[in-house]
C-alpha cells in the first residue's frame, strides 16, 4: 500500500502541476479558495523533490477567516484538500462546514483522529467515533485507523477508509446495511474482516489492494450473502457468485461464477483453484494479482472478463482449457512472466489487446482450426515479434498466414500441432492415449489436447477418439 501511495502522489505531481500556487490565500497554514462570500479549504499543493507535500500534524479548521481586511465564514473542504497527506494525524471540523468533498482524507495512512464540531447542520461525529457521518441518513461518509462505527450507522460509505494501512481490525455493527464502492480499498494492514447479517449491499473492490487480509466471514443467517464452507470469500447466495475473495480463499465447489474485480490487487494471492463449477470469470477478476505464479482454470468455464488478468506478471504459462468460447479485452494484457500459452479449438472470441501480456511470450499453442468462424479484437500480441512462433494444427498454417489478426505478430507460423498428440511428441500413438487416461484420473497434462473429439470434456470418448486416430488416421 506504500508503493500505492507513493505511486498516486507521484502521479498528483506529474498530473496536476497547478496545484503548486492553485489557492487564493493561506493563513495559519491552510489554504482558502474564495468563493463569493465564503471560504473553502484546498490543497496545499506543494511539491518537494517530484512528491507531493500536504498538509501534516494536527490541522484545526476554524470557523472564519480573515484574508485583506475581509471575514470569510469557512463552510467546504474541496475534494483534494487532504488527499494523500500522509502526514497528517489529526483533523477538527468546525460547525460551518456542510459540503466536505469525497475522498478528501484518502490516503492519509496516519489520521488516527476526526472529529466534527458539535452543531454542525450535516456532519457528526457521534459517540467519540473518530469518523465523519452524515448525519440525514447515517452514513459513515469518511473514517480513519482509529474509527470505532456507532450501532446508529446503516451504510459505510464510498472509498470511506481509502488507504488507511493503519487500520488493523474494524467492528462492522448490525446497524450497517450497505458497504459502499472501494469504502477499504488500500487498507494495506487489515487482516481480518466480520460482515453481520444486516448487510445486503456490497459495492465493487470493496476490500481491493487489502494484501494482508486473510479472514473474510459472513455472519450465518444474511439473507444475501455467504461464506460457505469456511472459504474466506464473500459468495453472492442466490446465484452463487463469488464477488470478494483474499489471499486464502478456496473457492467452494458450489460457486458458478467469479465475480467483476473479486481479487483484483490481492498482491498475496499466489496460486488459485477454479472448481468445475465454475463457468465465468468476471471482468478484472484477477487484475493486478502480481503474486500469482500458478492458476487452474477448471473444464467448465466458457467465458473470460475483460481485464480478467490484467498485470498478472507472476504468471508464466496459462493453458486455456477447451470450453472457454469467449477471452475479453485486455484478459492477459501486461502478463509480462508469460511464456507461452495455449488457446483451445472452442474459442470464437478475442477482444482488443488481450494478449498484448506479454514480453516474454515466444511460444502460442493454437488449437482453432477455422479462423472464419472466430471473431478477433484489434492488436491481439506486442508487435515485437521476431521470436516468438505460433504453432497451429496441420494444414491450417496457409490461413493464419494471411489473417491481419495474426501473421504480422509472429516471426514463423509453424504446423507441429496434431490432433490427438496429447504428450507433444510429434506422434499420435498409445502414449497419447495414456496421456489422456492420466488426466481422467486426476494427473496433470495438455488438457486442450486430450479433449481430441472437442466436446468439451474429457473422458473416454477421447480415448476411443485416440485409437481411431491410430488405427485409421482421422477421427471415425
Amino acid at each position: 500500500m506504500k508503493q500505492f501511495i507513493k505511486t498516486t502522489i507521484l502521479l498528483l505531481a506529474l498530473l496536476l502541476p497547478a496545484l503548486a500556487m492553485a489557492y487564493d490565500f493561506e493563513v495559519d497554514g491552510i489554504c482558502y479558495n474564495i468563493n463569493g462570500n465564503e471560504a473553502t479549504v484546498t490543497s496545499k499543493g506543494l511539491y518537494y523533490d517530484m512528491f507531493f507535500v500536504g498538509y501534516s500534524g494536527s490541522v484545526v479548521i476554524p470557523a472564519t477567516v480573515t484574508h485583506n481586511g475581509t471575514t470569510y465564514p469557512v463552510t467546504s473542504i474541496d475534494e483534494i484538500a487532504f488527499y494523500c497527506c500522509d502526514r497528517l494525524t489529526s483533523i477538527d471540523i468546525p460547525n460551518s462546514i456542510t459540503e466536505i468533498g469525497n475522498f478528501t482524507f484518502g490516503g492519509c495512512p496516519k489520521l488516527a483522529n476526526i472529529v466534527v464540531e458539535s452543531g454542525n447542520p450535516r456532519y457528526d461525529s457521534r459517540n467519540n467515533c473518530n469518523a465523519i457521518i452524515e448525519t440525514a441518513d447515517n452514513t459513515l461518509f469518511a473514517g480513519c485507523k482509529n474509527t470505532m462505527i456507532p450501532n446508529s450507522v446503516t451504510s459505510i460509505g464510498e472509498r470511506a477508509f481509502e488507504g488507511y494501512d493503519g487500520l488493523i481490525s474494524i467492528v462492522i455493527p448490525n446497524s450497517v446495511t450497505s458497504i459502499g464502492n472501494k469504502a477499504f480499498y488500500s487498507c494495506e494492514g487489515l487482516t481480518s474482516i466480520n460482515i453481520p447479517n444486516s448487510v445486503t449491499a456490497i459495492g465493487n473492490g470493496v476490500f481491493e489492494n487489502c494484501n494482508e487480509l486473510a479472514c473474510l466471514v459472513v455472519e450465518s443467517g444474511n439473507p444475501r450473502y455467504d461464506s460457505r464452507n469456511n472459504c474466506n470469500a464473500i459468495i453472492e447466495t442466490a446465484d452463487n457468485t463469488l464477488i470478494v475473495g483474499c489471499k486464502n480463499t478456496i473457492i467452494p465447489n458450489s460457486v458458478t461464477s467469479i465475480g467483476d474485480w473479486a481479487f483484483s490487487y490481492c498482491f498475496s494471492l499466489t496460486s488459485i483453484n477454479i472448481p468445475n463449477s465454475v463457468t465465468s470469470i468476471g471482468n478484472g477478476a484477477f487484475e493486478g494479482c502480481i503474486g500469482l505464479t500458478s492458476i487452474d482454470i477448471s473444464n467448465s468455464v466458457t467465458s473470460i472478463g475483460k481485464y480478467a488478468f490484467f498485470n498478472c506478471g507472476g504468471l508464466t504459462s496459462i493453458n486455456i482449457p477447451n470450453s472457454v468460447t469467449s477471452i475479453g479485452d485486455y484478459a492477459f494484457f501486461w502478463c509480462t512472466g508469460l511464456t507461452n500459452i495455449v488457446i483451445p479449438n472452442s474459442v470464437t472470441s478475442i477482444g482488443n489487446e488481450a494478449f498484448k501480456n506479454c514480453w516474454r511470450l515466444t511460444d502460442v499453442y493454437c488449437y482453432i482450426a477455422d479462423l472464419s468462424g472466430v471473431s478477433c479484437g484489434n492488436e491481439l500480441f506486442n508487435g515485437d515479434h521476431s521470436g516468438r512462433t505460433l504453432h497451429v494444427l496441420q494444414g491450417t498454417a496457409d490461413a493464419y498466414r494471411v489473417d491481419a489478426n495474426w501473421y504480422p505478430y509472429f516471426g514463423q507460423i509453424v504446423e507441429d500441432i496434431f490432433l490427438g498428440d496429447v504428450n507433444r511428441d510429434l506422434e499420435v500413438n498409445i502414449a497419447d492415449a495414456n496421456a489422456v487416461i492420466g488426466i481422467i484420473l486426476g494427473g496433470s497434462g495438455n488438457t486442450v489436447a486430450a479433449d481430441v473429439n472437442g466436446d468439451g470434456e474429457i473422458n473416454i470418448a477421447d480415448i476411443n477418439a485416440v485409437i481411431d486416430i491410430i488405427l485409421n488416421g482421422t477421427l471415425n
